[in-house]
């Protein structure tokens, strides 16, 4: 059977209050919205030209003209729950729907780049599980080829502990693994590098 790939994308709608509140809390509202949109638009250049089938799952509502392209991304509302049963039941419905490699990412790294995503497909050839790790702790990216539910049971979401503790369970299920460069996300005002500053001016 060929592959059948599958690019999940999990985004929040931007509404003004409710993206970034940890950077709004030193920014204001306003400002971490427009940070918020540029890290969509960042990573709708980083995936849209990729060669593999793509869906942005929205939080709340989805949007039909929006900036992503219905001709490029397909369009699902994220399930109910933390973002573990989220997460897993993206997954499930993707394998459901005959894909051989499926990768989640959301919309907050600003290093991501598509070498980083074509990577991570070709490590899913030869390993069971690929995840690229934030430098907060959590994880930027998580890629398998079946499901494995624990991956996404009992983890302190939004922690530093969610990589650790991903892995820890990737080791203990004896999967083998493909580890991506550790990536920043953006949370904070200190995840702001200059060239973040000089894309948003240009």
């Amino acid at each position: 059977m060929s592959d059948k790939n599958l690019l999940m994308l999990f985004v929040r709608n931007p509404e003004l209050g409710k993206v970034k509140t940890r950077l709004a809390a030193s920014v204001g509202p306003e400002e971490a919205l427009a940070i918020y949109m540029h890290l969509l638009q960042h990573t709708r250049l980083v995936t849209e030209n990729l060669p593999m089938d793509k869906v942005v799952y929205y939080s709340n509502e989805i949007d039909h003209h929006d900036l992503w392209p219905n001709s490029k991304y397909k369009k699902q509302l994220q399930a109910n729950g933390d973002l573990g049963e989220k997460m897993q039941q993206a997954f499930r419905d993707a394998f459901a729907q005959g894909y051989t490699s499926v990768v989640i990412i959301g919309s907050d790294c600003h290093q991501l780049t598509p070498a980083i995503l074509e990577k991570a497909f070709e490590a899913l050839k030869t390993h069971d599980v690929v995840i690229g790790p934030a430098l907060d702790g959590g994880y930027y990216l998580l890629g398998m080829n079946h499901l494995h539910p624990e991956l996404f049971q009992g983890k302190r979401w939004s922690t530093e502990h969610v990589f650790p503790d991903t892995l820890y369970d990737i080791e203990r299920l004896h999967l083998s693994h493909k580890v991506l460069p550790e990536l920043s996300d953006v949370d904070y005002m200190e995840d702001l590098d200059e060239d973040f500053w000089q894309q948003t001016e240009e």
